[in-house]
């Protein structure tokens, strides 16, 4: 009677432990449940919040360069490899029918040229507008691997990239105020599609940024398919006179002086 006491006692005290090891399996995947919520919540929020910079962007850089002024406005904000984009530089976006982005206030204009230009019988498109800092980096660090599987070193192929590509912070298509428009050549040539944006572009408020004579002024290599929003009067007075926008700011900057 006795052994069977203690097997019976043996019984219940097994059972206990199994109840209490199935309360704790339950309570542990209640937990893990909880914990997954958690971070499905976390991510979601951070998804809307990411989505959301589509539409509105603050922009942020390290010290190093000068900032760039932004007394003559919005438009005539000139960044390259002296001046780099302002603190907390702020911009709307408005996405176009191929994905790419422009400041929102542009957006109006380079609509009507594109369509000017279509009633013209050319067909284009928006190869590259804004860019973020890392779509920068990366550009700049592709360049500079193309010129190092040429053999030059990593200085020398630094220098050679920064005659196409801008340093990050200093590029025209972080402000979302550039867009690089090339020809679709299947139904037209690209020296068509350039030659009616150098004959009229100004007309939208749009100039030819790096002209092939202005090279060592710009410090960047002609290039005909990078345009940059400047404004309709500004835009007409520097096509009447070849200015690019180094001259045209240092221009207007002297005139507000005297």
């Amino acid at each position: 009677m006795e052994r069977c006491g203690q097997r019976s006692r043996y019984r219940q005290r097994g059972r206990y432990r199994q109840r209490n090891g199935y309360r704790y399996r339950d309570m542990y995947k209640m937990i893990s449940r909880m914990i997954l919520t958690a971070l499905v919540i976390i991510t979601g929020c951070a998804i809307l919040q990411m989505g959301g910079m589509f539409l509105r962007q603050s922009i942020s850089f390290p010290a190093g360069l000068n900032q760039a002024d932004t007394s003559l406005g919005w438009n005539l904000i000139l960044v390259n490899r002296d001046y780099a984009i302002p603190n907390h530089y702020e911009l709307e976006l408005t996405e176009l029918s191929n994905g790419r982005k422009v400041d929102s206030r542009i957006y109006p204009a380079l609509q009507d040229m594109f369509d000017d230009a279509r009633m013209s019988g050319l067909h284009l498109f928006v190869r590259e507008g804004y860019r973020t800092w890392e779509d920068q980096q990366a550009i700049m660090e592709e360049r500079v691997g193309e010129y190092q599987a040429e053999g030059y070193s990593k200085q020398e192929a630094e220098k050679l990239a920064e005659g196409y590509v801008s340093i990050p912070g200093t590029s025209e298509h972080q402000l979302g105020l550039a867009v690089d428009i090339n020809a679709d050549t299947s139904a037209s040539s690209s020296d068509e599609v350039y030659a009616w944006l150098d004959a009229n572009a100004y007309r939208y408020g749009f100039i030819k940024r790096y002209p092939s004579d202005k090279t060592e002024i710009t410090g960047v290599n002609n290039e005909p398919w990078h345009y940059r929003y400047v404004g309709k009067e500004a835009a007409q007075e520097m096509k009447k006179n070849n200015l690019c926008l180094e001259e045209y700011v240092e221009l207007k900057q002297s005139a507000d002086i005297y």
